[in-house]
């Protein structure tokens, strides 16, 4: 275990202690270890004061009033053992690089905490104890002591037995933890569906198929801890919506995101953040749905293939406007404009949320023309063409990938059908360029210029002629080695050769069209 620890979080510590000082590796770092996954980010407890703690480490800044001081060390990025430049390898002759920064905090009770998220005040206190005491959840409250080169871990609120279970559980009193800070609400929920135990994850997912919800994310929520938050949800209105966002992308991007969306449902939590997508609960949709808008919302989150947050945040919303465009009940009822309304919904939604503007265009964007209609027999290049000047190239596979998780989020069996990978076959014929003389290096002035010719019939043909060489030897498709030909092609009688040159074209094209075809299974 301890020769997972860094070495300079490791001197840090030791230097504390030569001090005559307590400090503990603590938090979530130790949470990780215990796991068996690597800590992004490290923290140190201690008894001693910032003033003492920046005395020790003259490297340090301290400019908050929570009792924290920043102490840089040499980048732990890509450094399993992160020593100190003096320590590594001779293969790494690189200068440190003093990037990261550790916090060191005193050992602190706290106050209330008015606005909901930091302390009225803080004290300074006296025992790990008490620091441990005011931490969020039972996993975070451990702190790990350097014996010699063994360690101890002090745990005073049986954070390893949760561990070992999968369960997130309050300090204490739950409803005073979520009253000092309503984002550990969120928190909650983050660490429910990101935090990896894989065997368990594995489980959960074979159990739930794949368009179905999982029966549980890796780590479930104590019951009461449940209760406290769904008592304590009106709170998170008091937080700031950037970290809000942050919570929400962390949960968006997890493997278990539709199920952290549902929770946050279910604990009364979504109606502060996206109240528009609870407007879906229950709500019937027509004879092309088996599921209620909520229901297909989350499904299709659930089953959309990318990874991207703008993707699946308008796979998400992709239906978010479907309540207030309803029109008539049951089997055929209607949702006209759905998709355009909700562009204009998701962008007031996600410009709330703070979203950057390149997310918040995209998601629009995306959003705005997941309906795009196709249909082998009807739909021409031309309109696949207009699609993807309206959309643009870029953004076509991320579209497609909406789609996917709409279909699967829609009850049917097959997640890319004949008609979405012909779909993809025209698109990648459409963007392909395009077999023509504008593909040679020399052109109609040139020859005009060089052979003195006119525009004409004998203009076109050499041209055509040249094309159909350089398609067999491509290295000729070089301006002096085409003009000397082009002298060549103006002293013969062009006809047959240019219907010659036009067969040779038309075969290429064919060719090439076949490998598309057979690229994406379309006859």
């Amino acid at each position: 275990m301890v020769k997972k620890i860094p070495k300079p979080i490791i001197e840090i510590i030791q230097k504390l202690e030569a001090a005559g000082f307590e400090a503990f590796v603590v938090g979530g770092c130790v949470r990780d270890l215990l796991m068996g996954v690597e800590p992004k980010d490290w923290d140190v407890t201690t008894n001693a004061k910032p003033e003492e703690v920046s005395k020790l480490f003259p490297d340090s800044f301290y400019e908050n009033k929570f009792g924290t001081v920043g102490v840089k060390i040499p980048k732990l990025t890509n450094q399993s053992s992160a020593l100190p430049s003096r320590e590594r390898s001779s293969r790494d002759s690189s200068k440190p690089s003093f990037s990261e920064v550790v916090e060191v905090t005193t050992y602190r009770i706290e106050s209330k905490y008015l606005d909901k998220r930091h302390p009225d005040e803080v004290r300074f206190a006296k025992t790990l104890e008490e620091d441990l005491s005011r931490r969020d959840f039972t996993i975070n409250a451990l702190a790990l002591k350097i014996v010699n080169s063994d360690f101890e871990i002090v745990d005073l609120f049986d954070g390893q037995k949760d561990q070992k279970k999968n369960i997130i559980r309050a300090v204490g009193n739950a409803n005073e933890r979520f009253d000092e800070d309503a984002l550990r609400m969120m928190r909650a929920i983050r660490f429910a569906t990101t935090l990896t135990n894989e065997s368990e994850v594995k489980r959960s997912r074979a159990n739930s198929g794949p368009r179905k919800l999982a029966k549980k994310t890796p780590f479930e929520i104590e019951e009461k801890t449940k209760k406290a938050i769904a008592k304590n949800a009106k709170n998170l209105k008091h937080i700031a919506l950037e970290r809000i966002q942050d919570e929400l992308n962390k949960i968006m991007l997890s493997d278990f995101a539709a199920e952290g969306i549902e929770l946050l449902r279910e604990l009364k939590l979504l109606q502060y953040i996206i109240s528009e997508l609870e407007k879906g609960y229950g709500v019937g949709q027509n004879r092309h749905h088996i599921y209620t808008i909520w229901e297909h919302s989350i499904l299709s989150l659930k089953n959309c293939p990318s990874e991207k947050l703008e993707v699946r945040l308008a796979t998400l919303l992709h239906d978010i406007a479907k309540p207030d465009t309803k029109r008539g009940e049951g089997a055929y009822s209607t949702f006209y404009n759905h998709d355009h309304v909700g562009a204009r919904v998701v962008e007031k939604i996600l410009k709330r949320l703070k979203y950057s503007s390149d997310i918040i265009k995209k998601v629009r964007l995306l959003v705005d023309n997941h309906m795009f209609y196709y249909n082998v027999e009807e739909v021409g290049a031309s309109s696949v063409r207009r699609l993807v000047k309206k959309v643009g190239l870029e953004n076509i596979d991320d579209l497609i990938d909406l789609r996917v998780g709409d279909r699967l989020g829609s009850g049917v069996p097959k997640a890319v059908p004949y008609k979405l990978r012909h779909f993809k076959y025209m698109v990648d014929k459409i963007s392909s360029d395009p077999l023509s003389v504008k593909m040679l290096k020399v052109n109609g002035n040139d020859l005009m210029r060089e052979l003195k010719l006119k525009p004409g019939p004998m203009l076109g043909a050499i041209l055509d002629v040249l094309l159909s060489e350089v398609i067999e030897n491509p290295e000729e498709n070089k301006k002096d080695i085409l003009l000397n030909r082009a002298k060549e092609l103006a002293k013969e009688n062009l006809t047959k050769l240019r219907e010659m040159a036009k067969e040779k074209i038309e075969e290429k094209k064919e060719e090439e069209d076949k490998e598309i075809k057979s690229k994406y299974w379309v006859k």
